[in-house]
């Protein structure tokens, strides 16, 4: 991939998501829409987003019974998504499921712990042990379950990637070096999460809220 910068897509208007992605689609490498996006404006939205000829990454945290997510996976076909997010918490079945329901070249990753979430907010849903931990641990169970990677915050992304080899790795809530946390709890910069093995590095308010969303882009991508 000679970009890996994914764009967090997450406008409330189509408009101004389409003329955002027309800024700065020379300096990104995909595009990421998540459920607030998606929410919003369904299938047209992806249709539209899509015009700008670069990858599209669902972001939908498919999360329900195997059947279910599998049905999900099979709806989306249409968008041929490069890349589709399910929940690692959902279990090895619902995992299985998913990935063998993805469309041919749908990358199916799972995601481990929200980079909102530290080692208080674990416990506080009966987890113990630390980030570390329940990422590694549930890295091992999404590529025992056959999908491609997982999303993972840049702090973990180097211990996995020594752990899977061949594993694709999503790593979001990026923030360049001087820039404001927010409600991200565990951040690297975007060259730290690539030295340390991401493949997709997703990063949204950096450059959709900044004064010259192209120029920062571009600035992001000379790191790399």
């Amino acid at each position: 991939m000679s970009n890996p910068v994914y764009l967090a897509l997450d406008l409330p208007r189509l408009e101004q998501a389409t003329a955002l992605v027309e800024k700065v689609k020379a300096h990104i490498g995909g595009v990421k829409l998540g459920m607030e996006f998606f929410y919003a404006h369904g299938a047209h939205g992806v249709h539209e987003i899509s015009h700008c000829g670069l990858p599209i990454f669902l972001d939908l945290k498919l999360h329900d019974i195997p059947n279910t997510v599998a049905g999900a996976m099979q709806a989306i076909h249409v968008l041929e998504p490069s890349i589709v997010t399910v929940h690692a918490s959902g279990g090895r079945a619902m995992m299985e499921d998913a990935k063998a329901a993805a469309a041919e070249g749908t990358k199916v990753v799972a995601v481990t712990m929200l980079t909102s979430m530290d080692e208080r907010d674990l416990q506080r849903t009966g987890i113990s042990g630390t980030p570390h931990e329940h990422v590694l641990r549930l890295a091992e169970l999404a590529e025992a379950a056959g999908l491609d990677g997982i999303v993972c915050s840049g702090q973990e992304v180097g211990a996995v990637h020594r752990q899977w080899k061949n594993g694709f790795f999503v790593v979001p809530g990026l923030r360049p070096a001087g820039s404001a946390a927010g409600d991200q709890k565990r951040v690297v910069t975007p060259r730290q999460a690539r030295d340390d093995g991401a493949g997709v590095l997703v990063i949204g308010r950096p450059i959709s809220r900044a004064e010259d969303p192209a120029r920062a882009a571009r600035e992001i991508e000379a790191t790399l």
